[in-house]
């Protein structure tokens, strides 16, 4: 394929399911983008040739276990956030945040105790605690054969849109780009990304602007808790700060006026009383590029619902397919998550770029649930090209693919980004950052 050479190792991924498929057509996509991107700002005649290896993508899709700060693993899945046998079936819990497990825990009436949640559960409908457990602003999903979910009116409206929607919101003028400096090559140098995401497909895709060389401000509320662990793995390259946007609009206002980029990662309309959708932002900034991001989708009687990765595979039969209605299992890394990501990532510097021809305030929308139904039904991409490029190799672990440094949260072992192209960046150029510990401004 030209621009783009691949090294495929066989069982990097390992699934029922193309996951490895998903994975290297997610971060192709990405790396294409950026080395686009880089050549249009240095006025390049040919684009960098692109490198996508199997052992650095499995590797980041897994970055989030392969963190070690001081030593220590990280902390990734609460007891209470699994899956459960109910009277009827089986549920998928998330409890990992306090607020998310103490209303599961309302709903069911019982302690913080597994062996009471169990005989809770067992007592009830999947559908039932589904529903009770929503309506208190928990977090449970029903287990759903593929064939239950392609009859839910969810993902009927899913299978209307595409993997990744895009538009333009205005006319605003043609992008200007400062001329890029020779080495190495960073297509967002300069660009200002406000990052109003949390775990993990949103942090994913900003990580990666930041690798590329924006400037990266993630803002969070105040009092809405954070994953430490989660939060370090994905900071790398990015600044931190809090902010309540109820009491401290005039900031935002000012960090707004000099943003490129707004990525949210919130439930469809939650935002929106801020004065955050795309169009209210473009408004006010006109040239502005919105990426929004949810768990599954824009459109249809769940639009409003929250989710993560873990229960969107519940959901759309994923756990099935990687296991059975009687013991469901799951994919062998969170590759809704990390895969939406590198798509997010890709659709803002795809974007930028069209801005540099076109013009025009841009909005691009993806969602978990409809890279789920890509990864379903196949998961087709750039990378399917790839047994003729660099033929293959074995995956060996991920050794060659982590790095270490040091920083304010302790001496870090991290995943190394597997975006790559001719003269590009190694590696992020800062560490993370405690969370919340910059302030909310530009440097």
């Amino acid at each position: 394929m030209t621009g783009i050479k691949f090294v495929v190792r066989e069982g990097a991924l390992p699934g029922r399911l193309p996951v490895q498929r998903l994975a290297r057509n997610c971060v192709a996509e990405c790396t294409l983008a950026a080395a686009g991107l880089a050549a249009r700002r240095a006025g390049l005649a040919e684009v960098p040739m692109a490198r996508v290896d199997d052992g650095a993508v499995a590797t980041a899709f897994l970055s989030e276990r392969h963190l070690l700060i001081n030593g220590r693993a990280p902390v990734n899945f609460a007891p209470l956030s699994r899956f459960w046998r109910t009277a009827d079936g089986w549920v998928r819990t998330h409890a990992n945040y306090p607020h998310h497990r103490a209303r599961l825990l309302d709903t069911l009436g019982v302690p913080e105790d597994a062996a009471a949640v169990e005989a809770a559960l067992a007592e009830r409908s999947a559908l039932d605690v589904e529903e009770a457990v929503y309506a208190a602003g928990g977090l449970a999903v029903a287990l759903r054969s593929p064939e239950e979910w392609a009859a839910h009116p969810q993902a009927a409206h899913l299978a209307k849109r595409p993997l990744v929607e895009q538009g333009r919101l205005d006319t605003a003028r043609v992008r200007a780009f400062a001329p890029l400096g020779a080495s190495p090559l960073l297509p967002a140098a300069g660009l200002r990304v406000l990052d109003l995401t949390r775990v993990l497909a949103g942090p994913v895709a900003t990580r990666t602007l930041a690798l590329l060389g924006a400037h990266v401000l993630r803002l969070d509320a105040p009092r809405l808790p954070e994953l430490p662990d989660q939060h370090a793995d994905t900071g790398l390259g990015k600044r931190s700060a809090t902010l309540d946007l109820a009491t401290d609009r005039q900031t935002f206002e000012e960090l707004l006026a000099a943003a490129d980029v707004v990525v949210t990662g919130y439930r469809p309309g939650a935002l929106d009383r801020f004065g955050l959708s795309a169009e209210a932002l473009a408004e006010r900034r006109p040239g502005v590029v919105v990426a929004q991001l949810s768990a599954w989708g824009a459109y249809g009687p769940w639009r409003e619902r929250r989710g993560f990765d873990s229960l969107v595979q519940a959901a759309t039969g994923i756990a099935v397919l990687e296991g059975s209605a009687q013991r469901p299992g799951a994919l062998p890394a969170q590759a809704l998550d990390h895969g939406t990501g590198y798509l997010l990532a890709a659709a803002v510097l795809r974007a930028l770029t069209e801005q540099s021809y076109e013009g025009g305030s841009r909005f691009v929308r993806l969602a978990l649930a409809r890279t789920a139904r890509w990864l379903t039904d196949g998961a087709d991409g750039r990378g399917d090209m790839a047994e003729r490029d660099l033929g293959s190799d074995s995956y060996d672990g991920p050794e060659p693919w982590l790095s270490e440094t040091d920083s304010a949260l302790g001496r870090l072992r991290y995943a190394m980004s597997p975006v790559s192209f001719e003269g590009g960046p190694a590696d992020w150029g800062r560490p993370p950052v405690p969370w919340g510990t910059d302030a909310a401004r530009w440097c």
